[in-house]
């Protein structure tokens, strides 16, 4: 239980150090909050034949990744703990449906097999955000103490997933649909209270 939690206030305070750099941006000050590493090479001399446009463009979307990055990683985290008290096996019985479980294995193969880095131990870092919301569904019961109704959170969960798709296939986010994300992370955490 000390490993979640310690995840749990990692991705708190990840949260919280993004809001006060917003707010620092906001208010044109320092509150010492943000503090970036120093590169060796800047940008232009790594990539130079990459468009200024398309890096401004890309340090816009920086923002919502961040926030998509945190929300997915906070659900994962959610879904963990709530099973986690249900049962120390979780995920090897009939908590995480079949199919889920088969494509997460299949995931960790393959980038095991790649030579890269895995991403993690945990074969839920394998779900994708649509796999965490069938998930949720699938024991509604046991999350029904959390969410206050499966039809809100199938609702939230789609559009959250559709906000992703842009984000996480490097398009940019139209100003609607900017605001669309910053509702839809709010909808998310009122289904909670």
């Amino acid at each position: 239980m000390t490993k979640d939690r310690l995840k749990q206030f990692f991705a708190t305070n990840q949260l919280l150090i993004h809001d006060l750099g917003r707010v620092e941006r906001q208010l044109g000050t320092d509150l010492g909050a943000v503090q970036e590493a120093q590169p060796t090479m800047t940008d232009e001399d790594y990539y130079p034949q990459i468009q200024t446009h398309l890096r401004a463009e890309a340090a816009q979307m920086g923002k919502h990744y961040e926030v998509f990055y945190s929300l997915e990683n906070t659900i994962r985290q959610h879904i963990t703990e709530i099973l986690s008290s249900e049962s120390e096996d979780w995920w090897t019985t009939e908590y995480i449906p079949g199919q889920i479980k088969k494509d997460c294995e299949k995931r960790k193969k393959t980038e095991r097999e790649s030579g890269i880095t895995p991403r993690s131990s945990d074969l839920l870092a394998y779900s994708n955000f649509g796999e965490l919301s069938e998930i949720i569904k699938a024991n509604w019961g046991i999350f029904a103490q959390t969410y206050s109704n499966v039809k809100a959170v199938e609702r939230v969960m789609g559009t959250l997933n559709t906000l992703r798709l842009p984000i996480a296939h490097c398009s940019p986010l139209a100003e609607d649909e900017v605001v669309r994300l910053q509702l839809a992370v709010r909808d998310y955490f009122r289904l909670m209270e």
